[in-house]
């Protein structure tokens, strides 16, 4: 690739993130304090902002943190525990109390803009699954009294053992003992309230249960080929976009199918025991600064690709008093003395350098020259991703016909081919045969997000995609 070509290549990338980060969905981080080594509350709101993270779920409402919190920019989740639904929903007048002491309080100096009624409440031990739907509607009525129902929300997260099924993604339906009693009357209050379905969502732990059938390129949002749903045809990409969806489909399955979903927690350890396959430091690294890729670049899920979603990482730091196996121990993107785990960045600001740095200057061509690893066969082609905007792809398969320089007139009308006449088989088509003409090389199939690179050979109708210059 030539000089003038590299600064055509760069051009066109740098459109491609021009419109990858024009309306993505919004990162968030959990910050837990289970530990005796953690900075200061101060401190930790001018990391949060040195960080660009402007949005934070605690688990508590400790005053500390509230009002450090206080004219920051830093929008907040607070949580009322599992321990206080009982109370919650018994007695309206201690919801007014508790939204009094923690919301009215702080706000809207402290930009309290939801509240997490309980936690996975379904599995915790104390059985207080049958208090969380009156203390939802308690702690309402008490934003009701204070008038600030419309500033904040409410909403409940859960655990993907909430489902009876999530595999495939389109059979998801919730727990049969907990769709009357709990889901119908939950779904029609956020319904009623315009509010979200909280999920917390650990590729981690189905990975490091079925390590031996997941791959972990498609757990980590790495390239893959993908796996296809049998039920609905979709292709999943990643196995966090496969967990999502089932969460999509069980509640289409009840007809609150306009409900969308926060990811209220999401993580992969950075070191674990030695039966815990997967956490390492490489592994954290890529999940979670894919996944921030990936909900900052604005693509939805399979099922609903227009979804933005909004993710709360979990979790800020490394907390050494958390119980349990070693990993417990280390969901952290910070060290209690404020230094990345992980070099990653968490906006669009950071995507856009490190994009940058990546894939506008790509790898010389010479002996140094780095390609792309390839199956046993040693064959890799480079494909549309279904899951980009129309318009991105557009733009991808006129950059690769035109100033790309790729053959693109077998997909021309009459050519071998044209059919299937689909975008996503052209830009296939146009995008391979880039891929192919650069050698492979780390950065030749990207395209703005919109393409990834398989190791089996695709086919378009009666149209193979070849594989070599």
């Amino acid at each position: 690739m030539d000089s003038e070509s590299v600064c055509r290549f760069s051009l066109v990338l740098l459109l491609f993130s021009i419109l990858s980060f024009a309306d993505g969905g919004s990162i968030g981080v959990n910050y837990g304090r289970v530990a005796n080594n953690l900075p200061s509350a101060t401190k930790v709101v001018r990391l949060l902002r040195s960080q660009g993270l402007n949005r934070v779920k605690v688990y508590d409402t400790d005053p500390a943190v509230l009002k450090s919190l206080a004219n920051s920019g830093v929008k907040v989740t607070v949580n009322l525990p599992n321990e206080l639904l009982s109370a919650a929903a018994r007695r309206q007048s201690f919801a007014f109390e508790w939204i009094l002491k923690n919301v009215v309080a702080y706000h809207p100096a402290t930009a309290i803009e939801a509240i997490a009624v309980g936690n996975e409440v379904f599995v915790d031990t104390h059985n207080t699954t049958r208090f969380l739907v009156p203390a939802i509607y308690n702690i309402y009525g008490a934003l009701v009294k204070y008038n600030l129902q419309n500033e904040v929300k409410i909403s409940s997260p859960i655990a993907l053992s909430a489902l009876q099924s999530s595999y495939p993604s389109s059979a998801g339906a919730f727990r049969r003992e907990l769709v009357d009693s709990v889901f119908k009357p939950m779904l029609q209050f956020l319904r009623k309230t315009g509010s979200a379905l909280m999920v917390n969502v650990y590729p981690f732990f189905a990975y490091e249960s079925n390590a031996d059938v997941i791959s972990l390129d498609y757990a980590l949002l790495r390239e893959n080929p993908g796996v296809v749903d049998a039920g609905n045809g979709l292709r999943y990409l990643s196995l966090f976009d496969a967990q999502v969806d089932a969460v999509f489909a069980a509640m289409s399955a009840l007809k609150y199918d306009d409900i969308p979903i926060i990811v209220s927690e999401t993580g992969w350890p950075s070191k674990g025991d030695t039966n815990e396959v997967g956490a390492s430091v490489e592994n954290a690294a890529a999940y979670n600064g894919n996944l921030i890729r990936r909900i900052l670049t604005g693509a939805g899920t399979p099922l609903r690709p227009k979804a933005d979603l909004t993710v709360y990482l979990f979790a800020l730091f490394n907390e050494n008093k958390k119980p349990g196996p070693t990993s417990e121990r280390n969901f952290g993107l910070f060290y209690p003395d404020e230094s990345k785990v992980y070099d990653i960045p968490f906006t669009i600001e950071g995507l856009r350098k490190k994009e940058n740095d990546n894939e506008i200057h790509p790898a010389p061509m010479n002996k140094g020259e780095q390609r792309i690893s390839t199956a046993a066969s040693g064959q890799t082609w480079c494909v549309a991703n279904t899951m980009a905007a129309p318009e991105k792809l557009q733009l991808g398969l006129d950059y690769a016909c035109g100033e790309g320089g790729a053959d693109c007139h077998p997909i021309q009308p009459g050519s071998n081919c044209y059919d299937p006449n689909t975008l996503e088989a052209h830009a296939s088509y146009a995008f391979n045969n880039y891929f192919q003409k650069q050698g492979r090389v780390m950065g030749s199939c990207y395209f703005g997000g919109t393409a990834y690179v398989v190791t089996q050979q695709p086919r378009y109708g009666k149209c193979e995609l070849p594989f070599g210059n």
